[in-house]
């Protein structure tokens, strides 16, 4: 029985991991070491000069991390992945091998705030930039692609307003221009999308979320589809050309579908040292665990809510894609056929003001700047998350003045829901 024959239930326990060989220890143990002892010389010049896989060193490799990698690979339906220490810094391995000094990517406007500062700003001191499109508008994004263009980059369930991604649509714009398409599937996790199988190239995550579910640690992870041609066209030197640090290998020419993986660990991770501890790798395998039976009842739990919050006139709006009068509804069956996750944004009668006080007002809800969490969590984004962002950029990504997002957690709906009715109570008073 191969891992492409295990349903997700099977996958999410059991994929990538099995009985330590020293020790029979069942459940995979945290690797706590820096360094691996060689067996001789020779063993350790294989493994430097990428002729044997083993472990070196854990900026690189671990065999804690590497069970995870390989649990959210299978998950994904990849053919090989890496984790690293945050959500952003997986969006960086992801385009490290792609991008070079004048290049720029094509990002969709609806992405969390974080991630269009990254973006907008950040990138800008490795000489890249982004050009940022309404992903509903597919002859904007064919538009905006040039010859300088490596990347296509959107989310599947975007944050903070949920709105569901048209996956196919975009990905068949990316391999028309021959690019890749990197999708953030944070939001959504795999129970619900798996992008890889509507045509994504690569799928980033950050771990923190969902697949952890429980708030302790950070981390994030990248997972190549194994499908795209690197040596199609000269636009993607750092795979298709020799690199100088291992004496001219070619890495899409010697590793095929593990070109990408490889290059993210011989050369990203080597150099940009964003490494996961195994800690955190050991909390993440522990929830994925439980991913499936979690991701069912932070839906249900939406679904309820949301539909609660529409009908209620204090309310101006409700973004879940879930709803009938959603225009992403009919999206869900398409690319989250399991459910339109838990976030989601709604609109406060009153604006900014009386958003400030919903949030001062809950108590079963915690105001943090995380999402996927067992708990349910809200943040006034407009003030926090995307707080950096222009009005025009924070309309844009569904996070205006009077806009509150949620990320509906696992417990009883009907007190989520009672501890809204009291706190907009007194918001809207």
């Amino acid at each position: 029985m191969t891992d492409t024959t295990l349903g997700f239930d099977t996958l999410q326990v059991h994929a990538g991991t099995e009985p330590d060989p020293a020790t029979g220890a069942r459940q995979v143990p945290i690797y706590q070491t820096t360094a691996y002892v060689f067996k001789d010389a020779d063993h350790a010049a294989r493994l430097f000069n990428l002729q044997e896989v083993g472990y070196i060193y854990s900026r690189l490799t671990n065999p804690t991390v590497g069970a995870l990698a390989n649990r959210i690979t299978a998950l994904e339906g990849g053919a090989g992945g890496i984790c690293c220490s945050s959500g952003h810094a997986a969006q960086i391995m992801a385009l490290f091998p792609l991008m070079g000094p004048g290049r720029n990517l094509i990002a969709s406007t609806r992405l969390y705030g974080g991630t269009v500062t990254q973006f907008s700003q950040t990138i800008k001191r490795f000489g890249w930039s982004a050009r940022f499109v309404d992903f509903d508008d597919p002859d904007a994004v064919r538009a905006a692609i040039d010859d300088d263009t490596r990347a296509i980059f959107g989310e599947a369930i975007a944050n903070p307003g949920g709105y569901i991604m048209d996956v196919r649509a975009i990905a068949d714009i990316a391999d028309a221009a021959g690019l890749p398409l990197i999708i953030d599937n944070t939001s959504a996790t795999p129970y619900l999308c798996r992008p890889i199988e509507h045509g994504a190239t690569l799928v980033v995550h950050s771990t923190t979320k969902f697949l952890t579910g429980n708030g302790t640690v950070t981390g994030g992870a990248v997972v190549d589809s194994g499908r795209f041609d690197w040596s199609a066209s000269d636009k993607f030197p750092s795979l298709s050309a020799p690199e100088p640090a291992y004496h001219g290998l070619k890495f899409h020419e010697a590793l095929g579908p593990m070109a990408f993986t490889f290059h993210s660990i011989a050369v990203g991770l080597r150099d940009l040292g964003m490494t996961m501890n195994p800690q955190a790798a050991h909390y993440t395998l522990m929830g994925i665990e439980t991913l499936s039976l979690r991701m069912k009842k932070h839906v249900e739990n939406a679904e309820k809510v949301a539909k609660w919050l529409e009908a209620d006139p204090r309310i101006d709006f409700v973004t879940y894609a879930g709803l009938d009068s959603s225009p992403y509804k009919a999206r869900v069956a398409q690319v989250c056929p399991n459910g339109a996750g838990a976030l989601f944004t709604f609109a406060v009668k009153g604006g900014y003001e009386a958003c400030v006080k919903l949030v001062d007002s809950l108590k079963l809800f915690s105001h943090v700047a995380n999402l996927g969490d067992t708990r349910s969590l809200i943040i006034h984004s407009a003030s926090t998350t995307h707080r950096q962002l222009t009005p025009e950029q924070q309309e844009a990504a569904g996070a205006g003045p009077n806009v509150v997002r949620v990320s509906i957690g696992i417990e009883d709906a009907d007190d989520l829901i009672a501890d809204l009715d009291q706190a907009l109570a007194r918001a809207t008073a």
